[in-house]
């Protein structure tokens, strides 16, 4: 098993791994035991995953791709998403996952904008065939679970190829849509980046939890490809449930999982004796991270669940190791953990000198530890966040005496509503169209469950007035333009919207008076 493998099997798993391979490892291994339990039950085993991602690579290869084409998979948390994801490990393709809750349009953008020639879409992801209508590059569309006009059946399409193992894997990576405080969200292409790979502290026991969408960073990172490259059979929630997650976890034995702090609520919510009927014991780690957790609630899970939480800092764009076990945690609350060597981060005021220990400024972190990364056809992004080596996600915060990071801030825009980051400029870019709305201004501003919620701040267009129905009125058009969990849930209106000499809105004096009183403004 995964973490009792000799050095030599060892190195083989690690060189399997770097192309994609590692179901390939196991396959040869372990064929028979299951490697993916979707809700209803096992789905794959080892040998049928890895027998579906070489038909895929066949599929794709006979379609004309080649390495260092794009394909798009538009997929909930299901076999398939996974299929796909080691079949462009192995073949030199860049792919990536679409965020299945856009709108038609936000969908096309980022197939479009990924420049991809393939897509795998889920029959049940709303508006899927008229994104890829909008998308004429794409010379491959595979559907999933159903029908969709234009798109081969799934199993149809793998059929008529073999799933005996390639002989000729190409490395290839993943790019994920980050951050875009300009506009659209950006790829953030990093070909070089470090993989998952070998890992000795697996136990024959181990299963994975994937309770977040694998179309997100650390769920699909960690919960999906870390798990698989080890052996480790993963579990993916279709669609969260308090009870249905805590009756998982017991039925599977699950050991690891990724939370985010707003699961974390949810649970806690629970009755006490709702919560006592599961037997939890199996956990032996969870992962927290994307967004921050409220000292109260992680107390309150360390109590619950033991010492079992570990908290990460870490962005799409990457991070230089932060992590915090809860023993850690507890002599230190509210730190995301300790920098790993004095070089690995710095603080930096606005002129790019270096901060001094507990001063908070904006936290760069080495590029060379994420294998350099670029945001796709965006340099002017990508320049702005970089100082001698160093990126910056906009955060801010401290170091305190022991090296141990505190987040106080960010200043970058990105709002982040239970762990989901929502760009804020995208609605803006909606909401001015509505004829009552001179300028917009979308800010996060404080909610205790969520973190953020998103709040529109309105300069109106001369012959307006503010009234409760205009705020109707603009939130109904919200609705129709951007995706649901993007809509403002509320509406202020100003005198005139605070701007720079040069014009641009200023969003953090816009988001300021909001958090006020707050030692954290995230």
């Amino acid at each position: 098993m995964a973490g009792r493998l000799n050095d030599d099997s060892a190195g083989d798993l690690k060189a399997a791994a770097e192309l994609g391979m590692a179901p390939a490892f196991w396959a040869a291994r372990q064929p028979d035991k299951t490697a993916i339990f979707e809700m209803s039950g096992p789905t794959r085993t080892f040998g049928q995953l890895n027998g579906h991602a070489n038909r895929i690579v066949r599929l794709l290869r006979e379609s004309g791709l080649r390495p260092g084409d794009s394909v798009a998979l538009l997929c909930p948390n299901r076999a398939e998403f996974v299929d796909v994801l080691f079949a462009t490990q192995r073949c030199g393709l860049r792919m990536t996952p679409v965020n299945w809750h856009l709108t038609p349009d936000e969908i096309a953008y980022v197939i479009d904008n990924c420049e991809a020639r393939a897509l795998f879409a889920d029959a049940s992801v709303t508006g899927a065939a008229q994104a890829a209508d909008d998308c004429p590059r794409l010379t491959l569309k595979v559907a999933i679970g159903g029908p969709l006009a234009g798109f081969l059946d799934y199993e149809d399409a793998l059929n008529p190829y073999s799933g005996d193992d390639i002989d000729d894997p190409v490395r290839g990576h993943t790019m994920l849509y980050s951050s875009g405080t300009t506009g659209r969200p950006k790829g953030v292409y990093k070909p070089n980046a470090p993989i998952p790979t070998y890992d000795p502290a697996y136990q024959d026991d181990d299963v994975h939890f994937c309770t977040g969408p694998a179309y997100h960073a650390s769920p699909m990172a960690g919960d999906v490809r870390k798990a698989l490259v080890n052996g480790v059979p993963t579990v993916l929630l279709d669609r969260w449930d308090n009870e249905k997650v805590l009756a998982t976890i017991e039925a599977r034995r699950v050991t690891r999982s990724h939370f985010v702090p707003i699961m974390f609520q949810r649970l806690l919510g629970l009755p006490a004796e709702v919560r006592s009927r599961y037997d939890l014991s199996s956990l032996r780690r969870i992962s927290h991270g994307a967004a921050p957790c409220p000292p109260e609630v992680k107390q309150a899970m360390i109590q619950w669940l033991g010492p079992v939480l570990f908290e990460y800092y870490a962005g799409s764009e990457g991070g230089v190791g932060f992590w915090v076990t809860s023993q850690d945690w507890l002599k230190k609350p509210g730190t995301v953990g300790k920098r790993p060597d004095p070089d690995a981060a710095k603080i930096l005021d606005e002129a790019g000198n270096e901060l001094p220990i507990g001063q908070a400024g904006t936290i760069y972190m080495r590029l060379a530890d994420q294998g350099g990364f670029e945001y796709f056809k965006d340099s002017a992004k990508t320049d702005s966040g970089r100082r001698d080596g160093y990126f910056t996600m906009g955060d801010v915060g401290y170091f305190d005496e022991d090296d141990y990071l505190f987040l106080t801030g960010r200043s970058a825009e990105t709002i982040i509503v239970g762990g989901v980051n929502i760009y804020p400029q995208e609605i803006d870019n909606e909401l001015i169209k509505h004829p009552a709305v001179a300028d917009s201004c979308t800010v996060g501003v404080p909610h205790d469950e969520y973190g953020e919620e998103v709040r529109a701040v309105i300069e109106l267009a001369p012959g307006y007035a503010p009234s409760e129905a205009l705020k109707d009125e603009i939130l109904a058009y919200a609705r129709t333009a951007v995706a649901k969990y993007k809509i403002p849930r509320g509406v202020d209106f100003v005198p005139r919207l605070p701007r720079s000499e040069a014009g641009k809105i200023q969003r953090n004096k816009v988001r300021a008076p909001y958090w006020e009183g707050r030692a954290r403004a995230i």
